[in-house]
């Protein structure tokens, strides 16, 4: 079987989001510079977080070369509200920037949440969860379907014949540097993972080290979250499931008690005070234990 070529991402905006993508040539109001007092962060804004090391490093550049990208801003009001370059205007504010460039365009705002989707997956630093979350709302807006519809529809598409669908998704994904087949079959898989481990993703655990950590017995996951944080490789960390799934698990205290207790040796091995205080310690058990043990 030949495994078909990985699609050549485009980093256009046109090949991102295809023939309705919007016209960013049109000029509303001029090109300028603005304070960075007048721009405000804009609800379409995909990224939950922004690492403070990264923005220190886009700073130390600014404060050297400057701001090379324009921001692309909307009117808002008295102020302008920012649909790309949020990191970039925060970076500004870090390295005392007073002004920054902009591109000023009247943009709605269905295009203005994709162009902010589309602008945050181009970032080389994206968590592997925003960048699903990402994906899975420009899939919506491809296929028109709602956001918490989006996977499933997805996983619908991969068991049906080629359709209308099917060619807008390709279309999406190829503009993506993707398959949409490997990303509904692979990539959405990190939506199932326990809430800590989605938490750690968030906050920058890789996700080939996350991919590992999901094998585990849950009871495992703090310990291999904090072993990969430490900078241990892959190797390390398969090494450190290995040896969790060798170690015997503690038995739960409840387990522990019926077991001792069902043993007449040890039943036997108690003084006469011990067992006057297990009779005392009997006594104060709950009614509803009391009567599951009756039945």
């Amino acid at each position: 079987m030949t495994r078909r070529p990985r699609p050549e991402r485009r980093r256009d905006l046109a090949g991102l989001i295809g023939a309705d993508a919007p016209d960013l040539t049109r000029r509303n109001l001029p090109d300028t510079h603005l304070p960075v007092t007048v721009l405000t962060p804009g609800p379409s804004q995909p990224r939950r977080a922004f690492d403070a090391g990264s923005l220190d490093s886009l700073a130390r550049s600014i404060r050297e070369h400057g701001v090379l990208q324009p921001l692309l801003v909307r009117p808002a009001g008295n102020q302008y509200e920012i649909v790309a370059g949020e990191r970039r205007w925060r970076a500004a504010q870090l390295a005392d920037l007073t002004e920054v460039p902009v591109v000023i365009r009247d943009i709605g705002d269905t295009e203005a949440r994709q162009i902010a989707l589309i602008e945050n997956l181009q970032r080389d630093d994206l968590n592997t969860l925003d960048e699903v979350d990402a994906k899975l709302e420009l899939v919506a807006t491809t296929l028109n379907v709602p956001l918490q519809d989006a996977r499933g529809r997805l996983m619908q598409l991969l068991r049906e014949e080629p359709g209308a669908d099917h060619a807008a998704l390709e279309q999406l994904f190829a503009a993506l540097g993707e398959q949409w087949t490997s990303f509904a079959r692979n990539k959405l898989k990190i939506l199932n993972w326990p809430a800590p481990l989605l938490a750690a993703v968030r906050q920058g655990l890789a996700y080939t080290a996350a991919q590992l950590i999901a094998q585990a017995d849950p009871a495992q996951h703090e310990r291999l979250i904090t072993l990969a944080r430490s900078g241990a490789t892959r190797s390390e960390l398969r090494d450190a499931i290995q040896q969790g799934k060798a170690r015997p698990a503690a038995p739960a205290p409840a387990q522990e008690v019926v077991r001792q207790m069902g043993r007449t040796q040890w039943l036997n091995s108690l003084t006469a005070d011990e067992t006057r205080d297990l009779d005392r310690w009997l006594a104060r058990m709950p009614a509803s234990l009391r009567a599951k043990l009756k039945s």
